[in-house]
């Protein structure tokens, strides 16, 4: 296994040093995601971007975890299940749908549900949605906009739950203790 460098604010230095710096205040801690990303800067800014952008969207936060939720854990991305969980119950999400997601059963809430059950077609189906799946999604109470908004946030956790695969970080314990 190729072993990639776990970055600290201590141990680097320059743009990546910068970027732990601003993920350090903004979070709190520095999520270990983002220490194995420092390798590459560029994703961390390619991150963070896309997550600024998500928040402007037309998802209600407690929706954009639920969202990205589902797309780690369609990835089978440990880290960001953890994560979205976290975040998830930060941002009042409903934790009986999180909780659904997270044991592969039913979502109740029916919101929740139709955006679930759209976003793991839009990722088991590579985005090749059908009308059909469109438009129960719209049906359900959602627009063009969050259809497209969906490919949004399957574009981040693509990006962030990869590689994760690749360099296989742990849950940070200010993670877990939000569970």
């Amino acid at each position: 296994m190729i072993e990639f460098t776990f970055h600290t604010q201590e141990n680097t230095s320059g743009q990546a040093k910068a970027l732990l710096d601003d993920i350090q205040q903004g979070y709190g801690f520095v999520p270990n995601l983002f220490a194995y990303m420092a390798e590459a800067p560029i994703t961390i800014k390619a991150y963070l971007a896309m997550n600024e952008l998500i928040s402007k969207g037309s998802f209600s936060a407690a929706q954009q975890q639920v969202a990205l939720l589902t797309v780690s854990k369609e990835n089978g991305c440990d880290f960001c299940i953890t994560a979205h969980r976290a975040m998830g119950k930060l941002n009042k999400a409903n934790q009986e749908t999180l909780s659904a997601i997270h044991n592969d059963t039913e979502i109740k809430d029916s919101s929740d549900y139709a955006l679930a059950i759209y976003t793991r077609k839009v990722v088991k189906q590579r985005g090749f949605v059908s009308d059909d799946d469109i438009n129960e999604f719209i049906a359900a109470g959602f627009t063009k906009e969050n259809v497209l908004e969906v490919v949004l946030i399957v574009s981040i956790k693509t990006l962030s739950n990869y590689i994760n695969h690749i360099t296989r970080p742990e849950a940070n314990d200010e993670l877990l203790e939000m569970l």
